[in-house]
């Protein structure tokens, strides 16, 4: 039997859509990491964001359950809400 382990990082927080997707933008405010889009949007463009390791300057990138957010030193995983 094979099994498979997954290393959660310790500061990695579960934000749960009821939706296909999420906008980055909208994300980070779902996620309290930001206060409003505009602060969301200046730090996207900033190049302070990371989606799966990559630094994403598309306010619009479309996060879809299993993506994985960098944030000032935060990680979200974005997760299908359970219904």
């Amino acid at each position: 039997m094979k099994v498979r382990v997954r290393k959660v990082h310790p500061s990695e927080v579960q934000i749960p859509i009821t939706t296909e997707f999420i906008k980055l933008e909208s994300f980070l405010k779902l996620a309290n990491a930001v206060e409003s889009g505009g602060m969301a949007k200046n730090f996207i463009l900033n190049e302070e964001v990371t989606v799966n390791g990559e630094i994403c300057t598309m306010r619009g990138k479309k996060l879809r359950p299993g993506d994985r957010v960098g944030f000032d030193g935060n990680f979200y995983q974005v997760v299908r809400a359970e219904t």
